[in-house]
C-alpha cells in the first residue's frame, strides 16, 4: 500500500489497514433473538404505527406505509448517478459558499487548477463543510460550520501526490480545516456571505483554546509548550456540529488520531501505549494521513507524546463574539465526536447526547448537575455533571451507565481522558457506528444513525469487546445501517433507563434476502445505505443524509448517489429528497430564522462539481427554496 493511496483512504479504511483486529470464531449467523418473529417482533416498541422493524418475513421492501396523512410537501425524487444535485419539483437549489470562497476582502483568489495559497488560507471558507448551525443575533444571521478534514489531492494541487513537502504546506492543510463562522444574508440576487462582517472568523488547528473539566491540567494533557496542561491549540477533525439552549456551538473532534505520526520508534509508557492502542494513534515510523509529523513538531508523538491526550473533545464557540477562546469540554468525554444533540429535562437540567464513530464503539450520555436558567450562568453546565454509556437490552430495555471511579476503578480525569477504557470497564453496547444523534423536538424520543459495522460480529473492537449481533445491531457484516429510537423512561430525558426500537434498517430489496432487504418501510422506490447525519425540523420530521457505497453496482445495485431523506417519525414513511453529486457525502443540515431556506452540505465531491469542466471540486454549502416561498419540507 502506497502513500498516496493511504492519505486518499476514508478514516475508518486507514484505522483498518494500520490497526487490524483479530477475527472474532463462533459467529457466523445473525442472533436469532435480534430478529427472528418470536424474539424481536415481540417486544419491539410500537412508538408510531408502522415505524418498528419487522421480523424476517416481513423485510419484504414493500411499498411505503399507507393510510396515513401525507406531511410530506414534495414527491420523492428519484435516483441519481451523475455529477450534480437534483431536487424535487417545485424546489430549487443554489452554491451559498465553496472551499476557498472568501470571508474576507483581503483573502486569495481561488485558482480553479491550483487552490489557494498558503498564504490567507486562513481568510477563505475551510474544506469538506460538515455539520453547521444558524443562529440569529438581532438581524444578523450567522453560520457556524465545520470543515472535517481536507482533500490533499487537490488542496496540494502542486504537488505530485498531494502530501505535504514543507511546512508551508502542512499549514495550509491545516487553515483549510475547523470551523467557519460567517454572516450570511439574502439579498436580491439570492443568499451570499457577508464579506469582511464583524462576525466572521476563522478556527483552525492553530487557534488557541481552553480546557475545562476533569482533564484539564492533568499530567497526560501537559506538554513542553503548554506545562499547565490547560490551554490548547487547534480542533481537529471537525465533524458534527450541536448547539446549546445559550446560543454557542457546538463542534465535535472525531477522527483526530490520523494527525499524528512518528519520526522516529517512541519509548511510551504503558498507559500512553494502551491509550493510542485503542485510539489508533500511530506508532510506526510513517509519513501517515498527512505528514504534518515530518514538519510541525507538536505532531511528532516521539517529542510530545501527551499532544494526542488533547483532541477527541466537544468544543464549545461563541459564533456571537470573535475574540472569545473556544473551550474544550473534558467531562464530556474524548472518543472519536460524531454529532451532539441536547434536550432539557423537566427539571431544567442539560442532557447532550454523543456517538463515537467507529465500529463497535458506544453511545453517550451528558447530565448536567445544574439547571439551565435562560439569562443566568451556564458556565458550569458542560462541565459539572455525569458522564453515562448505554447498554441496551434484548428486551427492548435500556439503561445508561454512569461512568463514575466506583464503577471503573479509573480516576475523573482517566474517565475524561480514555472514555473508551472506561465504558469497556462498565460492559456497554457495542454499536455499528453510532453517529449523528438527533431529538425529536415534538415527541420525547431521541434516535441514532447507526451507519453500518462491516465487522459486526466477525472482529471485535479496538478494546476487544464482543460484537456478537445485539438487539439495536442485528446483522452480521452490516453494510447498510439502520437508525435506532429511544424514549426515556417517564419522559425525562435525565432518566437512566429507556425503552427502544428500530425506526429503519437500511437495505436493498432488489439485490439481498431476508433482514438486508430492510425493515417494511424500505422499498425500492426509497432505498439507500449509511445513514449518517440526522436533523429535525420544527414540525417534527427528520432528515436522513447518507455518507455511503455509491457504486450503483453489486449489493448496492439501484441506490445510486448519497442522499438526503425525509422520514415521518409517526407513519415510519420515508421519501428521498435532495441527491449529491457522485462521490459526495451529503452532511450538515440547518435552516434559515424563516424556515424558508434549507442550508445543506456537500462533501468531496467528485470533478467538476460545482464549478464545471476543468476546475477543481469543491465541497459547497447549498441553499435550497421552495419556488412558491413556503416552509421547505
Amino acid at each position: 500500500m502506497t502513500d498516496i493511496e493511504q492519505h486518499q483512504m476514508s478514516p475508518d479504511d486507514w484505522d483498518e489497514l494500520n490497526f487490524p483486529r483479530a477475527n472474532v470464531q463462533g459467529f457466523d449467523d445473525v442472533v436469532e433473538t435480534a430478529i427472528s418473529r418470536r424474539g424481536f417482533v415481540s417486544g419491539v416498541l410500537t412508538f408510531g404505527s408502522g415505524a418498528a422493524v419487522m421480523g424476517t418475513s416481513m423485510l419484504k421492501g414493500t411499498s411505503a406505509i399507507a393510510g396515513q396523512t401525507d406531511r410530506f410537501a414534495f414527491e420523492q425524487l428519484p435516483i441519481q448517478t451523475d455529477g450534480t444535485v437534483h431536487v424535487p419539483k417545485g424546489y430549487t437549489w443554489d452554491v451559498l459558499v465553496r472551499w476557498g470562497d472568501p470571508l474576507f476582502s483581503d483573502a486569495p483568489v481561488f485558482d480553479a487548477q491550483m487552490g489557494v495559497p498558503t498564504q490567507g488560507s486562513d481568510r477563505v471558507f475551510g474544506e469538506n463543510t460538515d455539520g453547521m448551525e444558524l443562529f440569529s443575533v438581532g438581524n444578523h444571521q450567522l453560520l457556524a460550520v465545520n470543515s472535517e478534514f481536507v482533500n490533499s489531492k487537490e488542496n496540494l494541487a502542486h504537488t505530485q501526490n498531494g502530501m505535504p513537502t514543507d511546512a508551508s504546506d502542512v499549514l495550509r492543510l491545516q487553515n483549510f480545516q475547523g470551523v467557519s463562522v460567517m454572516e450570511v444574508r439574502e439579498a436580491e440576487t439570492g443568499w451570499e456571505v457577508v464579506i469582511d462582517s464583524p462576525f466572521n472568523r476563522r478556527i483552525h488547528h492553530n487557534t488557541e483554546m481552553t480546557f475545562d473539566g476533569p482533564a484539564a491540567g492533568h499530567d497526560l494533557l501537559k506538554t513542553d509548550a503548554d506545562p499547565s496542561g490547560a490551554s490548547s491549540f487547534g480542533t481537529f477533525n471537525n465533524c458534527g456540529a450541536g448547539r446549546t439552549p445559550w446560543g454557542t456551538y457546538l463542534t465535535c473532534e472525531e477522527n483526530f488520531n490520523g494527525y499524528f505520526g512518528a519520526t522516529h520508534e517512541p519509548i511510551l509508557d504503558d498507559v500512553t501505549a494502551a491509550g493510542y492502542a485503542r485510539y489508533g494513534v500511530p506508532t510506526k515510523v510513517d509519513p501517515g494521513r498527512y505528514n504534518y509529523h515530518g514538519f510541525d513538531a507538536r505532531f511528532d508523538i516521539t517529542q510530545n507524546p501527551n499532544e494526542p491526550h488533547r483532541a477527541g473533545y466537544i468544543v464549545e464557540i461563541d459564533p456571537t463574539n470573535p475574540d472569545s477562546t473556544p473551550i474544550k469540554h473534558t467531562a464530556l468525554g474524548r472518543f472519536k465526536h460524531e454529532n451532539a444533540a441536547y434536550a432539557l429535562a423537566p427539571d431544567g437540567r442539560v442532557t447532550v447526547y454523543m456517538g463515537d464513530d467507529e465500529r463497535g464503539e458506544f453511545m453517550y450520555k451528558w447530565l448536567s448537575s445544574d439547571k439551565y436558567v435562560p439569562g443566568g450562568d451556564t458556565s458550569t453546565l458542560l462541565s459539572d455533571g455525569q458522564l453515562y454509556v448505554a447498554k441496551f437490552n434484548a428486551d427492548m430495555s435500556g439503561e445508561w451507565i454512569a461512568l463514575t471511579p466506583a464503577a471503573t476503578g479509573m480516576s475523573p480525569a482517566e474517565i475524561a481522558i480514555f472514555t473508551r477504557i472506561a465504558a469497556s470497564k462498565v460492559g456497554a453496547t457495542t454499536m455499528d457506528r453510532p453517529e449523528w444523534i438527533a431529538v425529536n423536538p415534538t415527541a420525547v424520543e431521541g434516535y441514532c444513525c447507526l451507519t453500518n459495522n462491516r465487522n459486526r460480529g466477525i472482529k471485535p473492537n479496538a478494546g476487544g469487546d464482543d460484537t456478537a449481533p445485539n438487539g439495536p445491531n442485528p446483522r452480521e457484516a452490516n453494510n447498510f445501517g439502520q437508525i435506532v429510537r429511544w424514549r426515556p423512561s417517564d419522559d425525562d430525558h435525565a432518566s437512566s433507563t429507556f425503552e427502544w426500537d428500530l425506526y429503519v434498517m437500511a437495505g436493498n430489496p432488489n439485490t439481498q434476502e431476508g433482514a438486508y432487504q430492510g425493515s417494511s418501510n424500505i422499498n425500492v422506490g426509497n432505498m439507500f445505505n449509511s445513514p449518517d447525519g440526522m436533523q429535525f425540523d420544527t414540525t417534527g420530521i427528520m432528515w436522513i443524509q447518507t455518507d455511503g457505497n455509491d457504486s450503483n453496482e453489486g449489493d448496492f445495485a439501484g441506490m445510486g448517489n448519497n442522499q438526503m431523506l425525509a422520514g415521518d417519525p409517526v407513519t415510519g414513511e420515508i421519501r428521498r429528497f435532495l441527491t449529491g453529486p457522485h462521490g459526495s457525502e451529503v452532511t450538515g443540515l440547518t435552516w434559515s430564522a424563516d424556515r424558508r431556506t434549507m442550508f445543506v452540505g456537500i462533501q468531496h465531491p467528485d470533478a467538476p462539481f460545482p464549478d464545471g469542466e476543468g476546475a477543481l471540486p469543491r465541497s459547497s454549502i447549498l441553499v435550497v427554496k421552495r419556488v412558491d416561498g413556503a416552509l421547505v419540507g
